[in-house]
């Protein structure tokens, strides 16, 4: 089992910033592209930004600019720094991951439960 947990979200008001994390845990023998996605009410799920293992980086040109996206290999985390911060950015932001479990299976996508960013005076 992986288990992939997001921390960070919260309330700020237009042109704050908040960093969100997220921590994979569980059976893990190497993690490829992570990510964040997120989802506003009405809307479908969309890419925020990603990130490889050799950490090349792709962010929606929405974002491009204010949001940064790392990890930390040896943690198991990806953060997202977002700077800037505007009321169209509202959405609840889940953490993504390719994970590979054991060395012999094939790579699947993991999803966290989602965190809840809030842009608003």
């Amino acid at each position: 089992q992986v288990q992939l947990v997001e921390s960070g979200g919260g309330l700020v008001q237009p042109g704050g910033s908040l960093r969100l994390s997220c921590a994979a845990s569980g059976i893990i023998f190497s993690i490829d592209t992570m990510g964040w996605y997120r989802q506003a009410p009405g809307t479908e799920r969309e890419l925020v930004a990603t990130i490889t293992s050799g950490e090349s980086t792709k962010y929606a040109d929405s974002v491009k600019g204010r949001f940064t996206i790392s990890r930390d290999n040896v943690q198991k985390m990806v953060y997202l720094q977002m700077n800037t911060l505007k009321p169209e950015d509202t959405a609840v932001y889940y953490c993504n991951a390719i994970v590979t479990r054991l060395r012999i299976e094939t790579p699947r996508a993991y999803w966290g439960q989602g965190t809840q960013v809030t842009v608003s005076s």
